[in-house]
Formats: structure tokens, sequence, C-alpha cells
């Protein structure tokens, strides 16, 4: 007799489970606890099969009777129910695992297994959260260049250039990353190539004349602020490494007996280690720092939290402060201060230079041949740029006491 609504509405636990059969091979299966489930008897390949159809009263009678009935479609087309429903939950899991944000989490994974920089991962999470609400949720290879166009036009309409195009890049990245795993077709980022404004090139302010770098060391050595502040202020030109690189030094890559700063390569933008010859002044600057910072790992840790280093923003208001903001100075532009002056000293290969400055030859050839790195010159070259250092600001000094004494 097949199930009413009341009978299975009014189905009440016993001591043991039992079944109420409705018509077709369907019927509700009852636990002592007065849970009831749906479940459906049918016959494929000569064997005796049970399905699970669902929950009462989540699935009521008649739903679950059009479960049964399309289950009976199914035998009658010679179809396997239960190897169909694995295979749509298998790709209703493979849905899931293929949007943009799934492809997107994966790929900074890889990149995080492959060593890249923390601060480069967190700059990527940060961009991807403009991508996120309109495409994360969405399956990668339903989203057309369109979709990702509407996105970059909403960061440009805020005057967001750089980012726009930066946005653009990681897109195109992910989408690759989804091609070479088999989520999608192909990069549609491919398609927005000259589709948004490229932004004017900045160029992060720096002093190259000799005396107004003579006028900034002197200021620098004037500075009343936190010491730990003043001590990286007064080394970053003398080692004109990149401002993470400075704040985030740690006192086990320091080596103050044989003057040099190893700095691993996790830390370096290029991904290779980089030795820094530590000249006679350097080493007095960070003999000094050492008894503030005693107890931390960092070479600069941060004020009032000695177990993290430096903020990223200290050293670039530390120059405000010295009167040298405003578009004049930045932390970053002691790199293109050595660079200029050591450049037209014409005293140092070309090539320590850059080597010293960090940066890596696209010449992979040239790379090969370069093993050396110019060590030895190299050495000799930051003691005599510590050395000019010491003159600017000598004839900074030199000429304010003759302005005082006119």
């Amino acid at each position: 007799m097949p199930l009413t609504a009341s009978i299975v509405r009014d189905a009440k636990g016993r001591d043991k489970p039992y079944k109420v059969s409705d018509a077709g091979g369907l019927y509700m299966f009852v636990q002592p606890s007065g849970q009831r489930y749906w479940r459906l008897a049918y016959r494929w390949a000569g064997k005796q099969r049970t399905m699970a159809l669902g929950v009462y009263p989540a699935i009521s009678l008649a739903d679950a009777r059009k479960e049964r009935d399309l289950v009976r479609r199914l035998l009658a087309e010679g179809r396997d129910p239960v190897a169909l429903a694995r295979e749509e939950a298998a790709a209703a899991r493979l849905a899931e695992m293929a949007t943009f944000k799934a492809v997107a989490d994966e790929f900074l994974a890889k990149c995080e297994r492959e060593g890249r920089a923390a601060i480069t991962l967190s700059k990527q999470r940060w961009l991807l959260t403009f991508a996120h609400p309109k495409l994360g949720p969405r399956p990668i290879h339903q989203i057309t260049a369109h979709d990702v166009y509407d996105v970059l036009r909403k960061v440009e309409a805020k005057g967001h250039y750089e980012t726009a195009r930066r946005l653009r890049g990681l897109c195109g990245q992910v989408f690759r990353y989804a091609v070479a795993t088999g989520r999608t077709d192909r990069d549609v980022c491919a398609d927005l190539r000259g589709a948004i404004t490229v932004p004017k090139v900045k160029h992060l302010a720096a002093l190259t004349n000799p005396a107004e770098v003579g006028d900034l060391l002197a200021a620098i050595d004037g500075f009343s602020g936190y010491r730990v502040t003043h001590a990286a202020l007064r080394l970053a030109p003398h080692v004109f490494t990149r401002p993470g690189e400075l704040r985030q030094a740690e006192w086990s890559e320091i080596d103050l007996e044989a003057r040099v700063w190893t700095i691993p390569a996790e830390k370096m933008k290029m991904r290779r280690p980089l030795s820094v010859p530590l000249s006679r002044q350097a080493v007095a600057i960070l003999e000094e720092v050492a008894p503030v910072t005693l107890g931390s790992r960092f070479v600069f840790p941060c004020q009032g939290k000695r177990d993290k280093p430096m903020c990223e923003n200290t050293l670039n208001l530390a120059l405000q402060r010295l009167g040298f903001g405003g578009g004049r100075m930045t932390a970053h532009g002691f790199r293109a201060m050595a660079s200029t002056l050591l450049n037209e000293t014409g005293k140092w290969n070309p090539d320590a230079i850059e080597r010293q400055l960090g940066h890596v030859d696209a010449n992979s050839v040239r790379r090969v041949y370069a093993r050396g790195e110019y060590w030895d010159e190299r050495v000799r070259m930051m003691q005599a740029w510590s050395d000019q250092l010491d003159a600017l600001r000598a004839a900074s000094f030199d000429r304010t006491r003759r302005k005082l004494a006119a």
C-alpha cells in the first residue's frame, strides 16, 4: 500500500529501526531516535542495491517519489544511478576547485613553496582583493576578458593606474596557471593588452648632487628622534640596500668581525643572496646600535615591538622630519644616490656596482661568467664610498660654518 503524507508525518521511532514502504522500491527508514530517511531499493547488473534519497522532512514524500521516478528512468536507459551520482558529486567538487579564487589561492601557495618573499605574497593577496568580489566565486573557465576588464576599470576609475596594471598581470598569471592545470583553455587577460591606462613612470626621489648629499648627511647627523631610527638613517647611505632589506636585517646575518652582512635569498627581490661588505663606518654604526637593540633578533626593531622589524614608512617619515620630504628624498633614494655618484667617479666596474645593488644580469650567459661577483673590488668600493660620504658631510659642515661666520 502506497504511503500517504500523514503516514510519513506520524511515523515514530521504535525500539528497533524499521521500514515503511511506498511503491516502486521506495521506502522510509525510521531510526529509534525518530530520524526518517528515504531509501530506494533497485537491481543493477543482477545485484540488489540501495540508494539514499535524502532526509525527511527536508525531502517530502512527493520529492522522494520524483527522485524514484528519475532513477527508474535512468535504469530503463541502462545507466547506473549510483555511478552517475558519484560523477555529479565529483564534477561539483571539481567546479568548486576551479573558481577564480580557488585557482588564485592555489597559485599563491605554489609561489610560497617556491620561496617567494613574504612581502611579495602579501602584495599579491592585496591586489586580488580587488578581483575576488566579482571574479572569486565564478568558475574560471566561464570568466571572459570583459569580466576582468570591468574589475580593472573600477580600479582605474579611482586613478590607481599602476594598481590596475599590476592586477592585470597577476590575473594573467592566475589564468595561465589555470591553463596549465586543466581548469581553463586560455589566458583571457592576453586580450586586455593596451586596454587600460599606462601609468607614467615615477622615479623615487633621490639626491644625486654632491653638495645636497652632504647637506642630507649633515642633517641626518643632527636627527633627534628614536636612536634606532637614527642608526638606520646613518647606515642606509653606506650600504644602499633596499629599504625592506635594511629594516628587516637580523643580527644573525651580520658578521662584524669579518665585516660582512649576508642577506638571504628569501629577503631579496631578485631571489638571490647578497653579501654586503661593511666599511669601517658601517661597522661603527652597528656597534653603536647593538646595545640598544640587545635581545631583539632584528638590528632595527620596531619601537615598542622588539619582536618585529622597523615599520615600512619609518625612514621616509624621518627624512620628512629633517626637511627632505616633498619629493626630494626617499629611503629607496639612497640606492640611486650611490649608483649615480659611484658611476660618476669612473673608478669602479659598472658590473661591480650593479652586483652591489643586488641587480641580476638579464643575460644568463653573463651571469655564469660573473660568479666571482667582483668581491674584492666591491670591498674596496664600499670603503671608498663611505669615505666619500664622510668627505661630503664634512664639506657641508664647512659651508655652514663659513655662512655663520660671514
